[in-house]
């Protein structure tokens, strides 16, 4: 058995490490969730998540995963037969995509390469396009895991609007939010998907959707039939702090303390921290004479940054050597990227150190496992976030 120093690095783009103050909030008793303490508990992390959510609408919080929370969206907001809007932006846009197609949705799925988000100039043709209003909703991933790409999500709604189309806006931001700017309210969208275990910096296990009174009045007159998704169901004991079944605590518990940490810093600050680690990491790719996978600047992910490997390479084995090697776990290539790509993650609690100490494991591993690269990945990334710093 191999004896291991020091902390394990997980640098893969969630589950994202959980700070020591969280794990310490969630290390209690549970509690009755129908009493008074519950209550107070509830109120305050449905209070908390509509400022991290940046909105005043509800958010309602499910003992799931995001893929729940999708779910919980797909059959609030749209029935069989309902035609829908999405983009091919990568993995993770493919499997909300097969989803709604297993509820009889209508996708028009705009093909993609991976590489870049969704395309605000395609939403407002295409919508133009639709006179009769038959597309009841845009579909579209805010920070695309598996490519390292974003989504313009302000331009996305105003195409909808010079469009003139009522189309909903539904986003999933399950890797987004905590980490890049997401503005359920400013930006217009409807329905926001997220999960615990990415910039809110908890274990898995919960799923958000914040609604706005567009999506709750289209799930008030949809009747695709639905029991445990029902935001109605959800709603009402939500207005007291409770649930309509056992929640859970443990996590909440958690979520209390993580939303604590994000306000302290700042959401500006939060967003700022994380651009800074992106930036830098771009740079170690360039230093590197690496490729990073996402082509357009406007739409880097200041989440994660996926490095396509050279040719004759797999990234895979590559990720197998750091892991073996050095203790750190990377992000795979998924789908049609698999053995192609590594994923650094630099989210949630990462700091300057944090990265640099999963930077130099790269570039160790890219030496021990005779990937062609150029030397100096890692001093540039030092000069990036010694130029990049705004204190």
């Amino acid at each position: 058995m191999t004896t291991r120093t020091g902390r394990h690095f997980l640098n893969i783009p969630g589950p994202s490490p959980v700070p020591d103050r969280v794990m310490r909030a969630m290390d209690r008793q549970v509690i009755d969730h129908r009493g008074p303490e519950f209550a107070r508990l509830g109120h305050e992390v449905l209070e908390g998540c509509k400022a991290v959510f940046q909105t005043k609408a509800p958010v309602i919080i499910y003992p799931s995963s995001g893929t729940g929370a999708w779910e919980a969206t797909i059959v609030n907001t749209l029935s069989p037969g309902d035609r829908v809007l999405m983009f091919e932006t990568g993995h993770f846009a493919t499997l909300w995509q097969k989803m709604a197609a297993r509820w009889g949705i209508e996708v028009d799925f705009v093909p993609g390469d991976w590489r870049r988000g969704a395309d605000p100039a395609i939403v407002e043709a295409k919508l133009a396009e639709d006179r009769e209003h038959a597309i009841k909703a845009v579909m579209v991933v805010h920070n695309e895991t598996s490519t390292g790409a974003t989504s313009r999500i302000a331009e996305v709604r105003r195409a909808i609007d010079q469009a003139g189309h009522p189309a909903l806006l539904l986003v999933d931001s399950i890797s987004g939010l905590g980490s890049a700017d997401l503005q359920h309210d400013a930006w217009g969208i409807d329905v926001t998907v997220s999960c615990s275990q990415k910039g809110l910096m908890l274990p898995p296990g919960l799923g958000f959707t914040a609604i706005s009174e567009k999506a709750r009045a289209a799930a008030k007159a949809n009747t695709l039939a639905r029991s445990y998704w029902d935001w109605e169901e959800m709603l009402k004991p939500n207005t007291d702090g409770f649930f309509p079944y056992t929640p859970a605590t443990n996590l909440l518990f958690g979520l209390r303390e993580a939303i604590a940490m994000l306000l302290e810093e700042g959401l500006p600050q939060v967003f700022a921290r994380h651009q800074r680690l992106a930036a830098a990491t771009r740079a170690a790719v360039q230093g590197w004479g690496l490729e990073v996978l996402c082509e357009e600047p406007s739409e880097f992910s200041p989440v994660l940054t996926a490095v396509l490997m050279p040719d004759g390479h797999d990234a895979d084995a590559f990720r197998k050597l750091v892991l073996d090697r050095f203790d750190m776990s990377l992000g795979t290539g998924l789908a049609k990227l698999a053995g192609r790509v590594f994923r650094i993650g630099h989210l949630g609690e990462c700091n300057e150190l944090s990265l640099m100490g999963a930077l130099s494991g790269v570039e160790m591993g890219l030496d021990a496992a005779g990937i062609p690269h150029q030397r100096g990945g890692v001093l540039a990334a030092m000069t990036s976030l010694r130029t990049g710093r705004d204190d």
